[in-house]
């Protein structure tokens, strides 16, 4: 969601070249950007001294013309201010305040990507205000058939994942249609397992678990070869936006109007309104999983049908 940031500032500043320091999965995606000179994984966390690390890591990288944290954390600040960058934006904080040059009061009540956009610019002569799609520069798996993506997994926490039945469900209805590809991380192994062996129940052949078998740039490249993608609320669901691949979004605890897809002209959102939501918890502090659970199979297949397919 901070890639149309990234193009606004790759637009507005001439002869703009940027170095990307964030986690494994988010370097992985942007180090293709075609401005990108330096890609560095940020592991201070790991270490035994965070403090020490992130001097150091920042002695590593130097100093820049500008600095944007998209991140609202101390470390991140700390990191920025370790460079001797002059000008640092980060979004108003106790710690970015002490420590950064820029610190914008950003309305939270607003789409994550008009956030990050706004934040990017803050500093910027003449911005008109206008935000691009999503923009990512790995290139699309071409299928020979087209293809339906699964994605069941949600790497923040339990409460975000619709279940693995309903989904092989909603798949084996369009099995006549499409190849099936199951997406999802190394943790999520076991519950695209429990797609695969439902997807065997109903007799359907004509697909592949690809859980665990691959790396942030064959995952982007395959989900943005797809014809179709369902998916819960998470990063995968975000790349299907980037590439503008038809996408049905699940969501049950978090705030969709902030992290729904954005600018994807073909994409839908099945969610319930509940009393207790968006309550933006790992796992359902109420134990029941209403905002998952009562959403059906029919509902999905009928978000399907409305795009068209």
């Amino acid at each position: 969601m901070a890639t149309p940031a990234i193009e606004l500032l790759a637009s507005h500043y001439e002869d703009a070249r940027f170095t990307f320091v964030g986690s494994y999965v988010s370097i992985e995606a942007l180090k293709h950007h075609p401005l990108c000179e330096r890609a560095v994984v940020d592991n201070t966390k790991e270490a035994s001294n965070r403090y020490l690390a992130t001097y150091k890591l920042a002695k590593n990288l130097g100093t820049f013309h500008l600095g944007v944290n998209f991140r609202n954390q101390f470390h991140a600040s700390l990191l920025l201010r370790f460079t001797k960058t002059v000008v640092c934006i980060s979004r108003r904080s106790w710690h970015s305040m002490f420590l950064l040059s820029h610190t914008p009061k950003i309305s939270t009540a607003q789409h994550l990507v008009k956030q990050y956009s706004e934040l990017a610019m803050t500093d910027a002569d003449h911005w008109n205000g206008n935000i691009p799609n999503l923009a990512l520069y790995i290139k699309p798996q071409h299928f020979t058939k087209a293809t339906l993506g699964i994605n069941a997994g949600a790497t923040y926490g339990s409460a975000k994942r619709w279940y693995p039945e309903r989904f092989a469900e909603v798949a084996k209805e369009f099995s006549d249609k499409f190849d099936i590809i199951i997406f999802g991380g190394p943790n999520e192994i076991e519950m695209a397992g429990e797609i695969e062996s439902n997807l065997k129940s109903f007799g359907v052949q004509n697909y592949q678990n690809l859980a665990g078998k691959t790396n942030i740039e064959e995952l982007c490249a395959s989900i943005a070869g797809c014809s179709l993608f369902i998916t819960n609320d998470s990063g995968p669901m975000h790349v299907a936006a980037a590439y503008q691949v038809p996408t049905v979004a699940i969501f049950g605890p978090t705030k969709y109007k902030e992290t729904s897809q954005w600018m994807n002209e073909k994409s839908t959102i099945v969610r319930h309104e509940m009393d207790c939501s968006p309550c933006m918890k790992r796992e359902c502090p109420l134990g029941h999983h209403d905002c998952m659970k009562s959403i059906t199979a029919t509902e999905v297949l009928e978000a399907v049908k409305k795009l068209g397919f």
